[in-house]
């Protein structure tokens, strides 16, 4: 069995070395290519020290805003507390006196105007303290292994921003890209996290099968329902940017990457599972521990529905109260390009999903007798 698995997964893996090292982005790419702040532009830090609401009141007005003064702790005026220019949707969300602020210098506005203006927040320290309670509240629980999926999950980020977008950015087919990068990042979460074993190879099989139904059911739903891709303000700014970008490719690759977590979270579980009864009781049949383990499969396959859709849902939040506006029915309001988009990506995702977990269990249901030593062990 070990063979029969090393003859599947052993090319997936040199395929996927050999695409990654054909499609790596060579020489000068477009990474950081503009300059993020203009000629003479100056970001400095501050603290806020009043916020005086205009028109009286307690509370900030977003439409009316509030006079600002803060002291400057870097850059030109340090030391002095000045006037700061701030959005009045920041002020009535959020701003309060002590917060520790980026301001953006204009040397040209010193004569008139308001040189410093609002950038950003310091957020440094909240966002190291909730990093190291996360690791905390993973070694606890998970031990090790946990620490080791975290491991995973920052290499899969690396071939994200190392690989995966600077190669699209110069050019090459994304959804080419996103299969070899979706490939590395499938071996780097599992085995990182989970070892090398007929178990976690069986998962990776499984999620490579629903990966490829994902893939040609996504390009074959794109297509059917018209979905292209450009009908967005980051769609728009992409091609201004990139004017050969395949948008829907592009979208495609969002819809791989966005179910690849989903994925390999049901085919590790399914695996397990099959293991798990196998080590319970070692005289069940195949057909037992595949019937078992999808009993265990059909309630994860409810909550892993619900899971993409809500995430989905959260992620657009913002898109739906503008969407909800408009004065249409409710099938126009499902058919709007925004919507139909979120609703093909999770219909297309949890399809993959779905077929992936009898696929995984009937696969550890026929490897795991020959495991019986590992299991043992």
């Amino acid at each position: 069995m070990r063979l029969i698995l090393a003859l599947v997964t052993v090319p997936l893996a040199i395929a996927t070395v050999i695409g990654m090292f054909l499609l790596w982005p060579r020489g000068e790419t477009p990474v950081g290519q503009f300059e993020r702040l203009g000629n003479g532009y100056e970001l400095q830090t501050a603290i806020v020290r009043g916020i005086e609401p205009i028109g009286g009141g307690e509370s900030v007005d977003a439409a009316l805003g509030a006079d600002v003064t803060a002291e400057l702790v870097t850059g030109v005026g340090q030391g002095e507390t000045v006037p700061i220019l701030v959005p009045g949707e920041i002020l009535a969300n959020g701003m309060d006196v002590g917060d520790r602020i980026l301001v953006l210098f204009n040397p040209d506005a010193m004569e008139g105007g308001s040189p410093y203006v609002f950038w950003d927040f310091h957020r440094e320290l909240p966002m190291a303290a909730l990093t190291v309670l996360y690791l905390l509240v993973v070694f606890a629980v998970a031990h090790f292994k946990g620490l080791a999926a975290v491991g995973g999950l920052v290499a899969c980020l690396g071939v994200i921003f190392a690989f995966i977008l600077p190669a699209i950015m110069m050019g090459t087919s994304p959804l080419l890209v996103v299969l070899v990068g979706s490939a590395a990042m499938l071996f780097l979460a599992v085995y990182l996290a989970h070892g090398i074993s007929i178990r976690t190879t069986t998962a990776v099989i499984g999620t490579f099968a629903g990966v490829a139904i994902t893939v040609v059911l996504g390009a074959g739903a794109l297509d059917w329902t018209h979905l292209t891709g450009a009908q967005t303000e980051e769609s728009l700014i992409a091609i201004s940017v990139f004017p050969g970008l395949n948008l829907r490719h592009l979208l495609l690759c969002g819809l791989v990457i966005s179910a690849l977590g989903a994925l390999n979270d049901v085919t590790i579980t399914q695996a397990s599972s099959v293991w798990e009864l196998h080590a319970a009781n070692p005289s069940l049949s195949r057909a037992r521990l595949f019937t078992g383990g999808m009993r265990i499969g059909r309630d994860h396959i409810a909550s892993t529905i619900y899971t993409l859709a809500f995430a989905y849902v959260g992620g657009a939040l913002g898109l739906l109260l503008i969407a909800l506006t408009y004065d249409t029915t409710v099938l126009d309001f499902l058919l709007l390009t925004e919507i139909s988009e979120e609703i093909v990506r999770t219909l297309v995702a949890s399809i993959g999903l779905i077929l992936a977990i009898p696929f995984t269990t009937a696969l550890a249901a026929s490897l795991v007798p020959a495991s019986r030593a590992e299991v043992a062990a």
